[in-house]
């Protein structure tokens, strides 16, 4: 799936709905330049989930975890990290855990020790906005795309096989 997010407002706008088809769990990973949105698309998921605060990039220290309702999101940002090993210092497999939410940010810089993402998010910049492309790595990234493929606010979004917004 690839949408079109012109501004920041739809990104944030994806991103509660991107929270909104997870239900709560899963592992999803963001790549994307410096810019491209990545925090901002974690807003919308936060927000999703109940948030209501500042979001802001857990560079420094890697993770930021929020307890929300009856759900747990980890937020991670391996921007800085000199080593996936780091992740097992900071107790990174259990944060990991099928039952919580966790969004990783520079999922790259993890690569050989970070467990495959339910959904792959890549954000690229677009002129003043943003272009999404999402894919599923697990039967529950693939129930997402489904979900996110029928709501509403999203179809004028979608775009087709040559970049052109589906119609």
């Amino acid at each position: 799936m690839q949408l079109r997010l012109d501004d920041e407002d739809r990104q944030v706008a994806f991103g509660e709905c991107l929270g909104r088809a997870l239900e709560g769990h899963g592992r999803v990973h963001l790549t994307g330049e410096l810019g491209a949105g990545k925090t901002t698309l974690t807003r919308g998921i936060l927000r999703a989930c109940g948030h209501q605060g500042a979001v802001k990039s857990p560079t420094y220290t890697l993770v930021e975890p929020y307890e929300l309702d009856e759900i747990r999101v980890y937020h991670f940002d391996l921007y800085r990290l000199g080593d996936p090993e780091e992740l097992e210092f900071i107790g990174g497999r259990d944060l990991l855990a099928e039952d919580a939410l966790c969004v990783i940010e520079w999922p790259e810089r993890g690569e050989g020790w970070l467990p495959a993402p339910d959904l792959a998010v890549v954000l690229r910049l677009a002129g003043s906005g943003r272009e999404a492309t999402l894919e599923a790595g697990s039967e529950h990234g693939r129930a997402v795309l489904a979900r996110l493929a029928t709501m509403p606010v999203l179809a004028g979004w979608i775009l087709d096989r040559e970049g052109e917004a589906a119609r």
